[in-house]
C-alpha cells in the first residue's frame, strides 16, 4: 500500500466524522434557532465533505501508483528471465 493510500484512508475518515459533527451541530441549532450555530454546522459539514472527497481521490492516485509500480516489477522480471 502506498503512501498516498494512506494518507486518503486516513483524510476519507477524519472527513466523513467531521461531515458527522457538522450535520450533529447543524441539527442541534436547527432545534435551538442558533443561525450562528447552523452555519459552523454546515460549513463543518461542507469542510468533512471536502476531506473526504480529497482522501478517496488520494486513494485512487495511490492504487495508480501501485498498479504502475507492479507493473513495472513485472516487466522487470520478464526483462530478467529473457537474458
Amino acid at each position: 500500500m502506498s503512501d498516498q493510500t494512506s494518507k486518503g484512508i486516513k483524510n476519507e475518515i477524519v472527513g466523513t466524522a467531521k461531515e458527522a459533527e457538522g450535520r450533529v451541530r447543524d441539527g442541534v441549532a436547527d432545534l435551538t434557532d442558533d443561525t450562528s450555530e447552523q452555519l459552523k454546522g454546515k460549513a463543518e459539514k461542507l469542510a468533512g465533505e471536502a476531506q473526504k472527497h480529497l482522501g478517496r481521490a488520494q486513494q485512487e492516485i495511490g492504487r495508480k501508483q501501485d498498479e504502475h509500480a507492479q507493473a513495472d516489477g513485472n516487466a522487470a522480471k520478464r526483462e530478467h528471465r529473457s537474458d
